[in-house]
């Protein structure tokens, strides 16, 4: 499937982007805190494969250049740890729920009209769960994997929000993950079993943060391997009946 590298002009400026052209059916693919880069690239290309339309884009765009950063190593390094955290803390849920809409409108240009799927990864699952949130008539189906910080005290928190979604949940949890603890796992459950919400939690019993993400130290082949056959059986479902 083809690549084709696009700019994305928001409120703030301009992101920059991956698209690989597929299906009616969209998917907007949230990074995690490594960047755009060929580990996300491979989730993109898969999720094409299987005949939609996926948008990789740079949620970072607003601190570029940046980077390159080695997964593996660079929250060891406290010079690439702080340019990491900046970055993080630099780009809020609330910016990128407003970017969402231009995602969507890019979308739109490239021929996904249907309904969307969301998915992200480490940070980028908090935000999968809140673009469904803000655009809930338009994404059908959202996904986490090992997403940190869902049911946390703050104000931006997803598990705040998930009563706005309309459409499907799945989110995948690494089995020992400090930014996702038991007791933040246990208030989503409520949240979403309170709002009515058609959701899976599922607990990769021996995986670490990052397992599913091939250049991520983490990286587990036989766990990765679980999350894309969940990710794309749940995708199928929520989305093809709807095309």
């Amino acid at each position: 499937m083809s690549r084709r590298e696009i700019e994305i002009k928001t409120e703030d400026g301009v992101a920059k982007a991956h698209l690989y052209e597929g299906g009616k059916a969209g998917v907007i693919v949230y990074m995690d805190a490594f960047g755009v880069r060929p580990a996300m690239d491979e989730i993109g290309e898969g999720l094409a494969d299987e005949g939609y339309t996926v948008l990789v884009p740079d949620l970072f765009y607003r601190k570029a250049p940046y980077g390159p950063f080695d997964a593996k190593t660079a929250f060891d390094n406290d010079e690439t740890r702080a340019q990491l955290m900046g970055l993080i803390s630099g780009t809020t849920q609330e910016m990128t729920q407003r970017d969402t809409a231009a995602f969507l409108t890019a979308l739109d240009a490239a021929g996904a009209t249907g309904p969307i799927g969301t998915v992200g990864y480490c940070m980028g699952g908090g935000r999968a769960l809140n673009a469904a949130a803000t655009y809930p008539d338009r994404i059908a189906a959202v996904a986490s994997f090992h997403g940190g910080n869902l049911a946390s005290d703050a104000p931006d928190s997803p598990h705040r929000q998930v009563g706005n979604i309309k459409g499907r949940v799945y989110v995948g949890v690494a089995g020992v993950d400090r930014s996702f603890p038991p007791e933040q796992s246990a208030r989503l459950a409520q949240a979403l079993r309170e709002a009515e919400i058609d959701h899976i939690i599922e607990n990769y019993v021996g995986m670490g943060h990052g397992w599913a993400v091939s250049d991520h130290g983490a990286y587990d082949e036989a766990g990765a391997e679980r999350h894309w056959e969940r990710l794309t059986t749940f995708f199928a479902e929520a989305l093809s009946d709807k095309v």
